[in-house]
């Protein structure tokens, strides 16, 4: 007889021991009353088809934004910007930098020798005052102090330098009241990558906080990521963007287009973004004079703003003379002055073009760009 289908002795646990999982299960089966298992915490909470949150999203400055909701059309929550005035004076610490100190350490000596006043031209030019008018700022300076021996040359220094950049000149955005609905056009220029369309969209959060309505017009169509970029400016504090989706499209077009939307918004002011790229002037002439060819059909523009990057130091200042060949310059828009000591540039810049700084940046926050104040200026440059 075959016996060899006979399990062995450990052949025989195993059997067992397989029969009694079986049978456990089935019991517990049963106790459960044919119930599925529980769902994990999460599951529990969100139906399968509630929408996620998300986080991820940041501010310019690192922070992390509002948590907002993402269905299939993400909701967009808009954001109460800082009021204008209170800008500068929060930002004012950012200015001195280097140049403060540097100075503080010069007058702190008392009497000014030689090799004191050749440093403090040396401090002068390494802020991008310029040649010209560091000679200005110490032939007067120079002058006053001979004439009182006994005056503070750090307190001396103050009022020259208060009256080269000149608190006199009007450096407000040329601009109908809050609420005229006057769908003034302001075209924003400069050289990619000095921070223009990110300074666009700041300055909208300023025209925003100070109670006017804006369109957004993304001119700027060789670069998709710009118009990209504005939209996401646009839609934190609820401002329409009007751009073209063909990539290459003619600018001045879009600029039509955004300030017939303003006008038929009733807006207050339409801002328009735009290429700044300089491989070819006379192209660059071409199609900044259309845009306010094209653009002045519907309005003429109230401000040509010019954005520099203040680190780029006579770098910039070659640029800026380039734009001011080809477009009527009314105000410049500074970036990226803080933690530099590079503020010398506004007094080399306005002397340069004639024309006022009309904002500065001063950091990455989306309210860290403030209206140019000259005093508050002057003595944040001196760390007074």
């Amino acid at each position: 007889m075959d016996v060899t289908w006979i399990p062995g002795d450990a052949d025989l646990v195993v059997v067992i021991i397989a029969a009694l999982a079986v049978i456990g299960g089935a019991v517990a089966a049963v106790r459960r009353g044919g119930k599925t298992p529980p769902a994990s915490p999460d599951t529990a909470q969100r139906p399968a088809d509630a929408p996620r949150t998300s986080v991820d999203d940041a501010t310019d400055d690192g922070a992390p934004a509002a948590t907002r909701t993402l269905p299939a059309e993400a909701a967009v929550v808009t954001e109460a910007p800082e009021a204008a005035e209170t800008r500068l004076a929060r930002l004012r610490s950012r200015l001195g930098g280097g140049l403060g100190q540097s100075l503080l350490a010069i007058f702190s000596r008392g009497t000014l020798g030689d090799d004191d006043w050749d440093e403090l031209e040396e401090t002068l030019l390494l802020a991008d005052v310029g040649a010209a008018a560091t000679d200005d700022i110490l032939d007067a300076l120079r002058a006053r102090l001979k004439n009182d021996p006994e005056a503070d040359p750090r307190a001396t220094l103050r009022e020259v330098l208060l009256e080269i950049v000149d608190p006199h000149l009007d450096r407000d955005l040329n601009l109908a009241a809050p609420g005229s609905g006057a769908y003034e056009p302001i075209v924003v220029v400069g050289v990619n990558g000095v921070g223009k369309t990110t300074s666009v969209g700041k300055i909208a959060r300023v025209l925003v906080a100070e109670g006017r309505t804006v369109v957004l017009g993304a001119a700027d169509t060789f670069r998709a990521a710009a118009a990209d970029q504005l939209e996401t400016w646009g839609a934190r504090v609820g401002v329409p963007v009007v751009r073209s989706e063909i990539d290459g499209a003619d600018p001045a077009s879009v600029a039509f287009d955004a300030a017939a939307r303003a006008r038929d918004d009733a807006a207050d002011v339409v801002l328009i973004d735009t290429a700044g790229r300089l491989q070819n002037k006379a192209g660059l002439m071409d199609q900044l004079g259309k845009i306010i060819r094209v653009s002045s059909k519907v309005a003429a523009p109230v401000e040509v703003l010019l954005v520099l990057d203040a680190t780029t130091g006579q770098n910039g200042m070659t640029q800026a003379k380039v734009f001011a060949e080809v477009a009527p310059i009314t105000g410049i828009v500074l970036t990226k002055m803080d933690g530099t000591a590079k503020g010398g540039i506004v007094v080399a810049v306005q002397r340069e073009l004639g024309v006022p700084v009309k904002l500065i940046g001063l950091g990455e926050g989306a309210d860290d760009l403030a209206p140019f104040d000259a005093e508050q200026f002057v003595d944040g440059l001196l760390g007074a």
